[in-house]
């Protein structure tokens, strides 16, 4: 990143009122207030926070932190290239030098910091350092195969792990579940259409309809038996279906489809491969990349290899280009491969928390971050028109490029973040504003809560394929997307809107026995409870609302000994054990925060307590450290470490723990 500053960033931060109106810093102290205390603590540390902010916006005037996953993004780049033909030796070394860098004692790699060891990953890791040379008698990797081979070998890897093994002839095709491409045809009203997968499988699933059906093998650069826990006999049969049940009818279901691929009429066939082929290339977006994400990026350069589309294809080179600028590489020379880039989501957030921090509003890095965004709005049509053909757009997307797929998300959050900008056209955000909102409203999902990319997305069908064993599959309304939204809508003066309204009931519909809300797109039930509370606030709930008082007393039931929350992602399979539990962390203690200070807990102890443990834990430079994982990308099977999350979250709340309520509450 480029690093731009006004030459002003040491100076305490002030917010900028409304006009005639003095600007309130963050050291002025109400009446009562001693010399010392965590007001000042706090102030010390939002300006810190601030300046560490300001230092790292681009010159174009966005932000982006880096996007942690797992090593399986590079273990399937190196793949990926391996198939193509294109793995250099230097990227090989570069990402052999990450991957081993996340190995553990025992030889194996987890999903997630802190997490439990995963085959799958555990599988993928091993081949990517294979690919790089690395020797099967090396002792990391017979430690990594020994405990590979003691939980049932690849056989017990998910569906996508073997996709990639027998790309290479390590797995056997007629041993993974049928794809036919012959789906692209079915209407939108037949149940699994492709329209009824969430857009990240959907995009994915259509090119690998087209790899099922071409069943391509290249050669091994070396076997791998160590890796099957017998190796005489590395495929075992396949069990019979359940005579009941759903996942019964979907086994039977694929042996249909095993039947009907050697019938399949090859005329018809062509045609849908040719069809599916016309789908990827139109969504190829302007940089080369397909969704800004890995999957139907990686998927989507195979099928279109498969189909005759050679690497000097333009559409082949762009999208080889793309792929180099998904690496994030390290002072020690590794190589990390980010699943997707969230500068879109990046920038907004950090927009709120320096404004709420009480930066001015007319401050010179927050107009060119507003300048930045309003040029990011989405102004034309994406795969959300097929439910949505009346609705003109006007979202904004998570990436730099994914004009094919705005989400709720992004607009909510940017809709919050222009408002907080005294911008030098101020008709330009008026307009722009109007149209994020226009489309959030146009997005609303038929219960009341809004999805992140669809509407209406939540058939149970699409989970019950044997091919989906590996995150979800659709788009669902979730609470924390619904609460941003409603904050939004509020902020806008729509909170008496009939449709804020029904977003308002889904979420108290949606609460938690204890108190809590799930958090589906952030860890977990303090995301979701973080992202409700200020919401509801907001929409004019009062906080003594039953469902307020219940929030906030969970919160402060799961409130760590040092002060901090923290909550680890087994919470998504025990919520009875996990829920809220887990090491604190910042971006978790400045949600709690937030709910607490919507709540009108500002006195409270737990506030107190959790903004000195922010103070406490920051470091010099104003960063705090934060290894683990507090973002979501599919629940348990796919986590997140948003870099920025630990910058921009306690900031925020530390802003408002200092300010009182935000900006565009006031403003509108």
């Amino acid at each position: 990143m480029t690093a731009t500053t006004d030459g002003s960033t040491g100076a305490l931060p002030t917010r900028a009122g409304p006009a005639g109106t003095t600007p309130a810093g963050p050291t002025d102290r109400p009446p009562g207030d001693g010399p010392a205390g965590p007001r000042e603590a706090a102030a010390l540390a939002a300006r810190r926070a601030t300046d560490f902010l300001l230092a790292t916006q681009d010159a174009e005037g966005w932000w982006k932190g880096d996007l942690e996953t797992n090593v399986t993004m590079d273990a399937e780049d190196l793949l990926l290239r391996r198939f193509l033909g294109i793995l250099d030796e230097d990227t090989a070394h570069a990402a052999a030098l990450y991957v081993r860098g996340q190995q553990r004692e025992d030889g194996t790699w987890a999903s997630f910091h802190g997490g439990p060891a995963d085959l799958s990953t555990t599988v993928e890791a091993y081949i990517a350092l294979r690919l790089a040379g690395d020797t099967p008698d090396a002792p990391h990797m017979a430690r990594a195969a020994t405990w590979v081979r003691a939980q049932g070998g690849v056989a017990a890897t998910r569906v996508f792990t073997r996709i990639w093994l027998a790309l290479f002839g390590w797995w056997r095709w007629q041993d993974l579940p049928e794809l036919p491409p012959e789906m692209i045809f079915l209407p939108k009203w037949v149940p699994l259409n492709i329209y009824d997968f969430g857009c990240w499988a959907r995009q994915t699933i259509v090119p690998l309809t087209v790899v099922s059906a071409k069943r391509p093998v290249r050669p091994a650069p070396f076997p791998l038996d160590e890796l099957h826990a017998d190796p005489a006999a590395p495929l075992p049969p396949r069990p019979p279906a359940p005579a009941t049940g759903w996942d019964g009818v979907f086994l039977r279901i694929d042996d249909a489809l095993r039947r009907y691929r050697g019938i399949a009429p090859r005329p018809l066939r062509r045609a849908a491969m040719n069809a599916a082929a016309r789908w990827i290339v139109e969504r190829q977006e302007n940089d080369g990349c397909w969704g800004g994400i890995q999957p139907p990026h990686v998927y989507s350069l195979i099928a279109l290899h498969l189909l005759g589309y050679d690497l000097g294809h333009p559409v082949m080179r762009a999208g080889i280009e793309a792929l180099d600028r998904f690496a994030v590489r390290r002072e020690d020379g590794a190589r990390m491969i980010e699943a997707c880039q969230s500068p879109v989501w990046d920038t907004c957030l950090a927009v709120i928390a320096l404004a709420d921090a009480g930066l001015p509003a007319d401050h010179p890095q927050l107009v060119k971050a507003a300048d930045w965004m309003l040029g990011e709005q989405v102004v034309r049509p994406g795969d959300w028109s097929v439910r949505r053909p009346q609705l003109p757009p006007g979202g904004w997307a998570f990436e730099f490029h994914n004009d094919n797929y705005p989400d709720m998300d992004d607009t909510a959050e940017v809709v919050l973040a222009l408002r907080r900008v005294r911008h030098h056209d101020p008709e330009r955000v008026e307009h722009a504003v109007a149209r994020g909102v226009r489309w959030n409203l146009g997005m609303q999902s038929a219960g009341g809560g809004w999805g992140a990319f669809d509407v209406d997305n939540t058939g149970a069908l699409p989970n019950r394929l044997p091919f989906c064993d590996f995150g979800e599959v659709i788009d669902p309304p979730s609470a924390d997307v619904t609460a941003h939204v409603v904050e939004m809508l509020a902020a806008e003066g729509h909170a008496d809107d009939p449709r804020t309204r029904r977003g308002v009931d889904w979420l108290l519909r949606e609460q938690e026995p204890d108190g809590s809300w799930f958090g589906r797109w952030g860890v977990n039930y303090v995301y979701g409870t973080g992202s409700a509370v200020p919401a509801l606030i907001a929409a004019g709930l009062p906080p003594g609302h039953q469902a307020i008082r219940r929030a906030v007393r969970w919160l402060r039931s799961v409130q760590n000994a040092d002060g901090g929350w923290g909550e680890d992602l087994r919470s998504y399979r025990e919520p009875g054990g996990w829920a809220g539990r887990g090491d604190s962390t910042a971006s978790q203690t400045g949600w709690a925060l937030m709910a607490l200070l919507a709540a009108g807990e500002h006195r409270s102890e737990a506030v107190e307590r959790g903004v000195a443990w922010l103070a406490a834990t920051q470091r010099d430079d104003g960063t705090w450290d934060e290894p683990q994982f507090t973002g979501t990308g599919f629940p348990w099977d796919f986590s997140i470490n948003y870099h920025l999350y630990r910058q921009v979250f306690p900031l925020t709340a530390l802003g408002r723990y200092l300010n009182g309520e935000p900006f565009a509450a006031k403003a509108h």
